[in-house]
């Protein structure tokens, strides 16, 4: 496919039920939907969307309680969260897409692939937690828990630590004061509620029950210290047929360091599994 899409024209548009989300069209092409993870928003994502909507019609949004969307209408779980994704796809009249979701939202699209199989092509599973020993479950149960207690910004700096390498925190302080921003915009209760889903909803996803049978990329950091490259790993082995892939060096949100060291084999991957 040739031509690209025009970003600058493109502005956030609010759903009927509350979503705020923008569409990167690409006539003919197929569908991706980028889920975000927690505590952030949908431009997560912008430094993927040139080579992204290069070849796919890309629509990005906001979860709810998160940006500009609405708050969710109930106490938030994957359930809630699939369930705002099927909504959206209808309300853009797409019947199939490729859901691409990082760490929260790696979560949440294995969810839809279960709840609403016949609505995906593929799967890309980026920087997503899996099952935990005790003694790391029980520590991400205590942070969310000392979210409650003190808000989004109560272990931001340690958050930020373990999300980005030095050399990053160093060398873009205003990438770094965007993410802040973006975490503590967020209503604490809100946010509280959706640290518990992303502690304890891995639960629901191992071994996964109905399977997931899509073609389907798991993806991690090397250093990533809350979505193993031993969790990636595990959760490709659940999934018959999907493939793994371990970026080096980087952490939890290398997304954002090194674009093109996702972008690349995503794109890559989706080429062999669709031809």
């Amino acid at each position: 496919m040739t031509g690209s899409v025009n970003r600058d024209s493109v502005v956030t548009q609010m759903s009927v039920d509350g979503t705020a989300y923008r569409r990167y069209p690409r006539a003919g092409a197929p569908v991706m939907v980028l889920v975000h993870g927690l505590g952030l928003t949908q431009h997560t994502w912008d430094g993927h969307l040139d080579a992204l909507t290069a070849q796919y019609d890309v629509i990005t949004y906001d979860l709810c309680g998160h940006g500009q969307s609405a708050a969710p209408i109930r106490t938030p779980d994957l359930t809630l969260y699939a369930d705002q994704l099927a909504a959206l796809l209808d309300e853009c009249d797409v019947a199939r897409c490729v859901v691409n979701g990082f760490s929260l939202g790696g979560m949440i699209n294995r969810r839809f692939a279960m709840d609403y199989p016949s609505r995906v092509e593929a799967l890309v599973i980026l920087n997503s937690p899996h099952e935990r020993g005790p003694e790391a479950q029980a520590l991400v149960e205590q942070r969310a828990a000392d979210t409650s207690a003190g808000g989004p910004g109560a272990t931001l700096d340690a958050t930020i630590e373990r999300w980005f390498t030095p050399s990053f925190r160093t060398e873009q302080p205003d990438s770094i004061t965007m993410v802040r921003e973006w975490v503590l915009a967020n209503d604490p209760d809100t946010y509280a509620a959706c640290r518990m889903v992303l502690a304890t909803g891995v639960i629901e996803l191992i071994r996964p029950q109905p399977p997931i049978t899509q073609p389907t990329l798991v993806i991690t950091c090397e250093h990533d210290s809350g979505s193993t490259p031993a969790m990636t790993m595990a959760i490709a082995a659940e999934i018959s047929g999907a493939e793994a892939h371990i970026v080096p060096n980087l952490q939890h949100m290398g997304l954002m360091e090194a674009p093109a060291l996702f972008t690349k084999p995503v794109l890559a991957f989706l080429q062999r599994v669709k031809g």
